[in-house]
């Protein structure tokens, strides 16, 4: 059991019999009345969030979440293939339990696969993926305006908004949370 006044961001607990993870919480401590915990929750299987409210110090069930280090080896109709790095065991998750991040997800790359209760509930990536432009259109020499952006297509397929310097065949790095353009690498 976790008590309200402990839940921080990552978190996974279970409410109404459903993984929840939080996703941001705030303390309130009103002038007149009792203190209580205002959060906003991501459901682990659905990815929906909802907000919630907690009293201060009610007890809530925490969920044993375990993370596997894994090298997911390719995607095709199935869903996405993950080996565990020491026992060699595979694992399929389909793109919907793992959500957004997917669009990141590249062969042979090593990710946390998170278990609960021995079943696979979700991927957690880096922060940060270096991965390789394949497609954008040229920029023009003498366009200096700031903050304009261009679409790219990446290796995975996906595509983000990157400066105008940013060419095809450019490794760049990404913001796995937000989908923003960091830097250009090489």
């Amino acid at each position: 059991m976790i008590s309200s006044n402990d839940l921080r961001n990552g978190v996974t607990i279970v409410v109404d019999g459903q993984l929840w993870t939080v996703v941001e919480f705030l303390h309130v401590k009103p002038g007149k009345g009792s203190a209580f915990v205002r959060t906003r929750l991501k459901n682990v299987k659905t990815g929906a969030t909802v907000e919630r409210t907690f009293r201060a110090g009610e007890k809530l069930e925490r969920a044993t979440v375990e993370n596997r280090e894994m090298q997911m080896l390719y995607n095709d109709a199935d869903g996405y293939h993950f080996m565990d790095q020491e026992s060699f065991e595979n694992v399929t998750l389909q793109r919907d339990l793992i959500g957004e991040p997917a669009d990141f997800l590249k062969d042979g790359m090593v990710v946390d696969v998170q278990f609960y209760q021995g079943a696979a509930i979700g991927v957690d990536l880096p922060p940060h993926v270096e991965l390789k432009v394949v497609e954008t259109d040229p920029g023009f020499r003498g366009d200096t305006a700031t903050n304009v952006t261009k679409p790219a297509k990446l290796e995975t397929g996906t595509s983000v908004q990157v400066p105008l310097f940013v060419e095809s065949g450019n490794v760049i790095r990404i913001d796995t949370r937000d989908r923003r353009y960091i830097g250009r690498v090489s």
